[in-house]
């Protein structure tokens, strides 16, 4: 039932990801096949350009204050052109989450086929830490979650990139905890992932009410708690028992 949720989760991901990665039209005609290389090349150039633009201004001046004139400005090209990759500023936004969310389906990948799954899954928790407590980043996420609040299409975009992730490290964590002799139902999995990406998630919102903290040691304080949720008791039966759950970790 578990792989049946994530079939169905990468399934909507997926759907999404097609809408959001429709190529525009080429700018000139293509004559031959190094032609195609060559304008495909270009055009992903072009619109990292400008997705790294819009995400300066993004953190700079919120989504309502980057208007396309002022991403224009810091692209260094035209409001038309930017029109030309871009319908408007939630396709932007799309091609930004995509873009992020590309790299983290990447690593779960290359984490899933590592030999020891557990023990990559730990240490790559630390660099999840330093990557969720880069102010420039978490400043540009949050912008985006505190859009997807008042925009109906954004939260699509952040909720179907939120669906792909937890489908992820759901089964990553039914993987390790498996492999430790843990038969966990699907809901405390789910349970369990969602307390995860909480722990990661609000690293954002803690890295900018209090900027000193010390990134290394909460990026090792994070292995420890991971290796006790992968190597704790069966929580499917601690669950049942508020005391039984608490002496589980």
């Amino acid at each position: 039932m578990l792989r049946s949720g994530v079939r169905a989760s990468l399934r909507a991901y997926q759907n999404v990801r097609k809408h959001m990665t429709s190529p525009p039209p080429l700018e000139t005609p293509i004559s031959d096949d190094g032609c195609a290389s060559f304008e495909c090349k270009r055009a992903a150039a072009r619109r990292a350009q400008i997705l790294d633009a819009a995400a300066e201004c993004f953190r700079s001046y919120g989504f309502h204050g980057a208007s396309i004139a002022r991403i224009s400005q810091s692209a260094g090209m035209s409001a038309g052109h930017i029109y030309h990759y871009f319908e408007n500023k939630e396709a932007i936004i799309a091609a930004i989450v995509q873009r992020d969310l590309d790299r983290v389906v990447m690593t779960w990948a290359e984490l899933r086929a590592a030999c020891d799954v557990r023990e990559t899954m730990i240490s790559l928790s630390s660099t999840g830490v330093i990557d969720m407590m880069d102010a420039a980043a978490a400043k540009l996420r949050l912008e985006i979650v505190a859009e997807a609040t008042r925009n109906p299409e954004v939260a699509r975009i952040v909720r179907a990139a939120d669906c792909c992730c937890m489908a992820n490290l759901i089964q990553t964590l039914r993987i390790v905890r498996q492999a430790g002799g843990k038969h966990d139902d699907e809901t405390t999995l789910i349970e369990m992932a969602e307390i995860v990406a909480a722990m990661f998630e609000g690293l954002m919102v803690r890295t900018i009410r209090n900027p000193m903290l010390d990134h290394q040691r909460m990026a090792a304080m994070m292995q420890r708690v991971m290796r006790r949720i992968i190597a704790s008791p069966d929580w499917s039966a601690a669950s049942q028992d508020p005391r039984g759950a608490a002496a589980a970790v």
